[in-house]
């Protein structure tokens, strides 16, 4: 059995853009990309803080040290700039993989910037 798990999440970032007229996806400063493990391409869950919005989209590498966080196309009526999300990836992880599982959380302050990087310990083995 498989059992869908946190894999990487930034927690608090700020939009920093919302380009209604692109084609799609949120662009992510590349190197906070590295720090917890998302590639381009990679499906997201991003929650805003602000309204509740959910939704998910697929993640387009920003330039490095921008601190770009910017949802495009349509997920962009569900931001404004200034706006507080939390982005998640989530990976399927076979039972027997669980207590190797460690996810990375980024926590961000209000000029997304990474002040901490938590490695999350193993998830607890299943009985």
């Amino acid at each position: 059995m498989f059992r869908t798990m946190m894999n990487a999440k930034i927690h608090r970032a700020r939009v920093t853009e919302a380009n209604l007229n692109y084609v799609g996806s949120i662009t992510i400063d590349e190197d906070i990309l590295d720090a917890v493990g998302i590639l381009p391409n990679e499906k997201v869950a991003i929650v805003n803080n602000n309204n509740g919005a959910r939704l998910e989209t697929y993640v387009i590498a920003g330039e490095r040290g921008s601190g770009v966080v910017c949802l495009n196309g349509a997920a962009a009526r569900l931001v404004q700039p200034e706006d507080v999300v939390i982005i998640i990836s989530y990976v399927m992880v076979a039972e027997e993989n669980l207590p190797n599982h460690k996810p990375k959380v980024a926590i961000m302050n209000e000029y997304n910037e990474i002040v901490e990087l938590i490695s999350h310990e193993p998830a607890a083995t299943i009985m």
